[in-house]
């Protein structure tokens, strides 16, 4: 199926009841029964509800899955992958990991005998030569958060199948309108539907999609038993902004294409990640998985101090400094002090997060505009403040 606007929009489908073109919001706990056991398709809203039901169906067929499921946040989508394994197991992760999900492997997950082994996943060298016996899961971001690596999705679901173990894509920074991961052989894709799916900043959701009907038949099971469910009106909210993920996510690309052409040639930069750059390693490894590049631009000051970084980041009009991604405003993060701050500054380094790290969310205002806020970000990096002035009365 092919995975365009036109599928997108009429993959969200009219009530049947009603005939209302905008999926209902069935705000309620539980639902009447003609017997016990007899009911129309739903009994308790924890187990099932049709709004969050039409998301999961939305999602899957974005996605080329089997089966959709949603949560109530990234990290319990990711947790409720995490509950396939068991102990013994091990975990073959990107180096370049999000914060939240290294603290739920390592915090979380460790002390219950399930161990990660950390690789640059981006050379495929490395992922054959980390796999182990013991391996279940092979988990990947791609592009990764912060620094924008891009792995060989094909190529490590190969890796995957021969080992017998699992390859689970997140891919919340390229999204269903660029990438579809399930495609190209793996067997599950996680999202926070909080950033590019969601896309107005106004949610909190996570989604699995499985490539086939048992494993989703599995993780729908962890679902009800876990409980950590999207509730009814968030998912109405995610089925709004799906309604118009590749228009946003098509003019996100083409403002951070420009964003990371002009940090290229700042003479205050040291690094700019962005894959969409021809000079970006494994940029023809994305540009043949992926329709785009996606609105996440990151990149690393000359002056490599976290007081410089600070000084960039507390300096810009419209890019707002706070945590999060992939909405229509454009935000700005220091990962070493906000989303990476989990993970040890010694192994975070050694990914590539620099302690002058930026990480931008290129939003949908007008390009020229964020240009000149990033421009005038730089300049407040040589300005010496005012000395404060006694006053005598």
């Amino acid at each position: 199926m092919s995975n365009n606007a036109t599928q997108l929009i009429h993959s969200i489908p009219v009530d049947p009841l009603t005939g209302a073109i905008a999926v209902p919001i069935y705000q309620t706990s539980t639902f009447v029964q003609d017997a016990p056991g007899v009911n129309k398709g739903y009994d308790y809203a924890r187990t099932g509800n049709p709004t969050r039901g039409t998301l999961e169906q939305v999602i899957a067929q974005l996605e080329n899955g089997h089966t959709g499921i949603a949560f109530s946040s990234g990290l319990a989508a990711i947790d409720a992958v995490l509950k396939l394994l068991e102990s013994g197991d091990e975990i073959l992760a990107v180096d370049d990991i999000y914060g939240g999900a290294f603290r739920l492997f390592t915090h979380i997950y460790r002390k219950f005998g399930i161990t990660v082994n950390y690789t640059d996943t981006t050379r495929i060298e490395n992922v054959f030569n980390a796999v182990t016996a013991k391996t279940k899961l092979i988990w990947i971001e791609t592009p990764t958060n912060p620094t924008l690596k891009i792995s060989d999705i094909e190529a490590i679901a190969g890796i995957a199948r021969a080992n017998h173990c699992l390859l689970c894509v997140d891919n919340t920074f390229a999204s269903p309108a660029l990438q579809q991961p399930l495609l190209l052989g793996a067997d599950l894709v996680v999202h926070s539907a909080t950033k590019y799916l969601g896309g107005h900043s106004d949610l909190i959701a996570g989604l699995v999609v499985t490539r086939e009907k048992e494993l989703g038949e599995k993780i729908k099971f962890i679902q009800n038993a876990s409980g950590a469910i999207l509730s009814p009106f968030d998912s109405w909210l995610v089925i709004r902004g799906i309604e118009t993920l590749h228009l946003r996510i098509k003019q996100h690309g083409i403002n951070a294409q420009v964003v990371a052409e002009f940090l290229t040639t700042h003479p205050d930069v040291e690094n700019v990640y962005y894959p969409g750059l021809k000079t970006h390693f494994n940029h023809g490894i994305a540009a043949r998985q992926a329709k785009g590049f996606g609105g996440i631009v990151s990149f690393t000051l000359k002056n490599d101090t976290e007081k410089a970084a600070t000084s960039f980041v507390t300096s810009t009009r419209y890019f707002k400094l706070a945590e999060s991604l992939g909405g229509v405003k454009s935000l700005l993060c220091h990962p070493a002090q906000m989303t990476h701050k989990s993970i040890p500054a010694e192994q975070r380094r050694a990914a590539g997060v620099a302690d002058s790290l930026i990480r931008l969310s290129v939003g949908l205002e007008e390009v020229s505009d964020l240009v000149h806020d990033l421009d005038r970000a730089f300049t407040s990096l040589h300005s010496t403040p005012s000395k404060n002035k006694t006053v005598t009365a």
